[in-house]
């Protein structure tokens, strides 16, 4: 990476972050509040938002820290918000998603079963975030997610795989995590380029039917590369490549989850396409 853009990626952070502080805490989403937070099962969707709404952490993430951006922004559009931790190995605390993949498919179909019986909805939406964008494919395509799930939403997802140097570059961003992990970690084998985990995925298709799907892409993105294979082929797809929408957002593959209210506003659109408004630059302070 270059040194000018080792320091305009966080200053872009940086300077989004300030923008968002500038926005009145009353705002029009105030109309549309939730009826309770995030992770709170007595939270029962509204009309407006008939489906509760899933995160799925990435790799190294767990059901807290990707999503301290994220799940406010749409709690306070009126979703009813949950998460969950899954991949976790035995040993290996805080760091989650290293586990094997399919087995964190079951997991990830266990957690939508719950919060439909708490919600009463009939279907969730999921928005994941890296594996988090990867991993609910298979549930959707062999666990009979597809039943259950309206929309995935993948942001930076590695849906066709990356090499192991790409995932060893999301360690700097982990402290602690390169010294709890070994060459024994199943969640970062199956994601990389042709593994047979990748392999039996994406064989007969990317997609299911009935499911929409949307990816959101950085072309800064310097683990899942290159980017374009994070897109999706199918006749229900919707692939966004973020600087297409705003050229000065140098988000990379872990700010693109964390802080970018960009590609937070393309989430909600691809969650409410009926209401969708046009993201731009502006976006940052909606």
């Amino acid at each position: 990476m270059l040194p000018w853009k080792r320091v305009l990626r966080p200053l872009a952070a940086v300077l989004l972050t300030a923008a968002v502080a500038l926005v009145p805490a009353t705002t029009a989403h105030a109309a549309t509040a939730p009826t309770s937070g995030w992770n709170d099962y007595s939270c029962k969707p509204s009309a407006a938002h008939p489906r509760p709404v899933v995160l799925v952490h990435g790799t190294l993430g767990n059901s807290v820290d990707n999503w301290l951006g994220l799940a406010p922004y749409l709690e306070d559009r009126g979703y009813c918000v949950f998460s969950l931790d899954y991949g976790q190995l035995s040993g290996v605390p805080v760091f989650y998603g290293l586990g094997p993949i399919d087995k964190s498919a079951g997991q990830l179909s266990a957690f939508v079963d719950k919060v439909l019986t708490a919600t009463g909805a009939a279907k969730a939406d999921l928005v994941g975030h890296s594996q988090g964008g990867m991993m609910p494919r298979y549930y959707l395509k062999f666990l009979g997610g597809a039943a259950k799930v309206n929309a995935l939403v993948g942001i930076a997802p590695d849906n066709h795989g990356t090499d192991l140097n790409g995932l060893t570059k999301l360690l700097p961003y982990f402290p602690g995590a390169a010294d709890l992990l070994t060459a024994a970690t199943p969640g970062l084998a199956d994601q990389i380029a042709g593994s047979a985990f990748l392999t039996k995925l994406n064989a007969g298709g990317d997609t299911v039917p009935g499911v929409h799907y949307t990816v959101i892409a950085s072309k800064y993105d310097e683990v899942v590369t290159p980017y374009t294979s994070q897109y999706l082929s199918g006749s229900d797809v919707h692939n966004v490549l973020i600087q297409n929408l705003c050229s000065l957002d140098l988000s990379e593959h872990v700010l693109i989850g964390l802080t970018d209210r960009i590609a937070f506003h393309e989430v909600a659109n691809a969650l409410d396409p009926a209401h969708a408004t046009a993201t731009t630059c502006a976006s940052v302070l909606s």
